[in-house]
């Protein structure tokens, strides 16, 4: 029987398929590279790129010569993808890491790829990790290999390549898109790890606490996960202890346990105190929830959407600024990606906690919905509607139209408003800010719209 509150690895153990790439690993490698899937169907998440008929299975199952590149955030299959090209189509592999290889590294590796080829040696699969990093000039080497397919470039970049990398090699490869592992996929992760004769070989319990911890620290990073737990087994392991707990997995990635369900009460109670400070000015607040959020692997996208929302809810026109900034933030997020965005999302933070105030933007437009609601439509003033077809004269469209850039103030009295609504303030501006300048402006624009000066 199952001890109780233990996370459950039954028939979590993978096959080991004849012909690893790796074979029995020595036990002192780390955890995440014995954990490594050596063949496509063993690849957990990206279910995008694994289905009957894919580019990438096509690639490995029918040998065909493909480059690609694969753009993702770490941890989530990129250099597992090479691997598993080169080993289940019987290329050569070879790895060339962008930080430290130079454009002569490059040509020495595809010079020998080509003169095996001439022999009838094997195929080389060329691994290049962080392309971004490469120059030019050394991206430019690659182009002969590629195309004329004296290599299988496999390029993995954490970065937008259509930023990053030169349109030749783009154009003659296919770019494919890995996403963060979902919190099912860590699991499944860590219950092969837990249960493999690669990995723990079924030594040791993961209690279920510790295995949320793990989820929300591996932040969708499959490295990650399997690195917390192999020192949450030395851990135990000071400890003569077979139980992984929540305090060998605190202690395994020196962060505590943060109380955070992304799928329930804290996910929206703590995103509402987040907003709800950020309202109140109160920045240190909105930070200290911010911080929580992101160390507890909330996804960054749904922090920046809600900051986005606040700009325009909470601040509006009392800071115009504010929209735009927070807007950048959610960009930043996408293209940029944690844990380096995080940055991004607390400069939007605490400029949206620090900008005065108005809800003006808010009740403006609840206003005018509530009329639209209560039937209050009316139509459209003969003189404003379209008047650029024939006939539209005869039925008074456009007659009586006043140009407002006649006027040397760039503004007329003249009716917009259907009759139903006319003279309705739905914009009621503070003196909060820069809106203090709006409601000055809306006052005169008023008065001169309805002929009052």
């Amino acid at each position: 029987m199952e001890p109780e509150g233990l996370f459950n690895i039954a028939s979590a153990q993978p096959k080991t398929p004849a012909g690893s790439l790796t074979g029995v690993a020595h036990p002192d490698t780390p955890l995440a590279v014995r954990m490594r899937p050596r063949i496509l169907d063993e690849l957990v998440g990206q279910d995008q790129l694994l289905a009957a008929g894919s580019p990438l299975r096509q690639l490995i199952e029918e040998d065909k010569s493909s480059s690609l590149l694969l753009w993702g955030p770490p941890g989530t299959g990129k250099t597992t993808i090479a691997a598993i090209v080169s080993g289940q189509t019987g290329r050569r592999f070879v790895e060339v890491s962008a930080v430290v290889a130079g454009v002569k590294d490059v040509r020495a590796v595809i010079d020998a790829a080509r003169r095996d080829l001439a022999t009838g040696g094997r195929g080389t699969v060329l691994f290049v990790d962080e392309v971004h990093r490469f120059t030019k000039a050394q991206q430019d080497a690659l182009l002969p290999g590629v195309e004329n397919r004296w290599v299988t470039l496999v390029a993995a970049t954490t970065e937008n390549p259509y930023f990053s990398v030169i349109s030749p090699l783009l154009s003659r490869s296919l770019v494919l898109t890995l996403e963060p592992l979902s919190d099912d996929a860590i699991r499944e992760v860590l219950r092969r790890a837990l249960a493999s004769d690669q990995g723990l070989a079924g030594h040791y319990e993961l209690a279920v606490d510790a295995a949320d911890h793990l989820v929300r620290l591996a932040g969708g990073d499959a490295r990650r996960a399997l690195t917390y737990l192999e020192g949450a087994v030395r851990a135990a392991e000071t400890r003569q202890s077979r139980e992984l707990d929540l305090a060998a997995v605190e202690t395994a990635a020196n962060r505590a346990a943060v109380l955070y369900d992304r799928q329930g009460d804290q996910h929206y109670d703590v995103a509402s105190a987040l907003i709800k400070s950020v309202r109140g000015s109160d920045v240190d607040a909105a930070l200290h929830y911010l911080a929580r959020m992101v160390a507890a692997g909330e996804d960054p996208r749904f922090i920046a959407r809600r900051l986005v929302i606040s700009a325009s809810e909470d601040i509006g026109l009392a800071d115009p600024t504010a929209l735009p900034t927070a807007v950048a933030a959610a960009q930043a997020v996408q293209l940029v990606g944690l844990p380096e965005a995080a940055l991004n999302l607390a400069q939007a933070v605490i400029a949206l906690a620090l900008a005065p105030k108005s809800n003006a933007v808010t009740t403006a437009l609840g206003a005018a919905t509530a009329d639209i609601d209560a039937g209050r439509i009316g139509p459209v003033p003969a003189h404003l509607r379209g008047s650029g077809y024939r006939g539209a004269q005869k039925l008074g469209h456009g007659v009586g139209y006043r140009y407002a850039h006649d006027d040397p103030r760039g503004v007329v009295a003249q009716q917009y408003a259907p009759d139903s609504v006319t003279g309705s303030d739905y914009y009621q501006p503070t003196r909060h800010g820069a809106e203090a300048d709006f409601a000055d402006r809306v006052a005169k624009l008023r008065s001169i719209l309805r002929g009052e000066e």
